[in-house]
């Protein structure tokens, strides 16, 4: 039984004060409206708790699906690094990062420098994506839909070539003689309508017309801020779940909106695997505990 854990979105803060010249750009709404709410809807309190809680419990392996950053400061990247270093090792913690990694040119390539271990393939010197790293039955394929866009908008993209790189790294693991459980890691919700308008994955057809070819086990994802479990099409008629994660740092909000953290427990089953999850976080006393089951197959 292999346990992998699945997080997202901390937009670890606090956020520090801007100088005048790094608000020149799309930082500059950004850091109005942290300075207007999202401040108050990230509780680094309850992040510290969750992160805390997750450590206590039995797993093999860490995926964290992006947004460290929240409007892609420079001192914000040795801050990520902390927090990667608290979840764990470069070898025990898997990253991809998300559309604030990403807020304004440079800020992805400068948060990679300081956390590109955690985001690195087996066998690789620097983050490439795609990547591939293999833990015990799983095969963590990490992707980046990060990139800077304009004010307001919070698209992701993962463009052909890196649609393509994947689609050979699926092929490939598929093909081998006892086939490992592939695990898609990325940030934006990968399917048509997984997101609103503005904050979509733009090339979400392209990739699940490729998943559609090739398959996956499970594809991990954040972004929405939102628990929620979603199908597309994989070969044979079989369907992929694509499971998206609350803000673990998310402390006010409902239900499904609440920091939290999935477990997956991974076990070989005849010719494929067993999959099933489990969900502990923000409970409604302000405790972090046991949150219940997690469905991974259609209704």
């Amino acid at each position: 039984m292999f346990r992998l854990a699945h997080l997202t979105d901390p937009h670890v803060g606090p956020l520090p004060r801007p100088r005048l010249r790094q608000l020149l750009s799309k930082r500059a709404t950004g850091y109005v409206n942290w300075r207007r709410g999202r401040r108050h809807g990230h509780d680094m309190d309850v992040l510290g708790a969750l992160v805390a809680d997750l450590r206590l419990q039995d797993h093999d392996h860490i995926a964290c699906t992006g947004d460290l950053c929240n409007i892609g400061l420079p001192s914000e990247w040795a801050t990520s690094r902390v927090f990667l270093e608290a979840l764990g090792t470069p070898e025990a913690v898997s990253f991809v990062p998300g559309n604030h990694d990403a807020y304004v040119r440079g800020s992805l390539e400068g948060l990679l420098g300081a956390c590109g271990d955690w985001a690195t393939g087996d066998g690789l010197a620097n983050a490439v994506f795609p990547y591939l790293r293999r833990r015990g039955p799983v095969a963590l394929v990490g992707l980046s839909s990060a990139i800077p866009t304009k004010p307001f908008v919070a698209t992701g993209r993962l463009g052909p070539a890196q649609i393509a790189a994947t689609e050979a790294l699926l092929t490939s693991l598929a093909g081998e003689p006892e086939p490992p459980c592939r695990v898609v890691m990325i940030h934006h919700p990968p399917h048509p309508g997984g997101a609103r308008p503005g904050r979509e994955l733009t090339d979400a057809a392209a990739f699940t017309a490729m998943i559609a070819r090739n398959g996956a086990e499970m594809i991990l994802h954040g972004h929405n801020h939102l628990g929620s479990v979603a199908f597309v099409a994989g070969p044979g008629g079989r369907s992929v779940p694509v499971i998206g994660a609350p803000s673990a740092s998310a402390g006010t909000h409902a239900r499904h909106h609440r920091a939290s953290y999935r477990v997956y427990a991974i076990a070989r089953s005849g010719e494929g695997f067993a999959i099933s999850a489990s969900e502990r976080g923000l409970t409604e006393d302000g405790a972090i505990g046991d949150l219940g089951p997690v469905r991974l197959t259609p209704a």
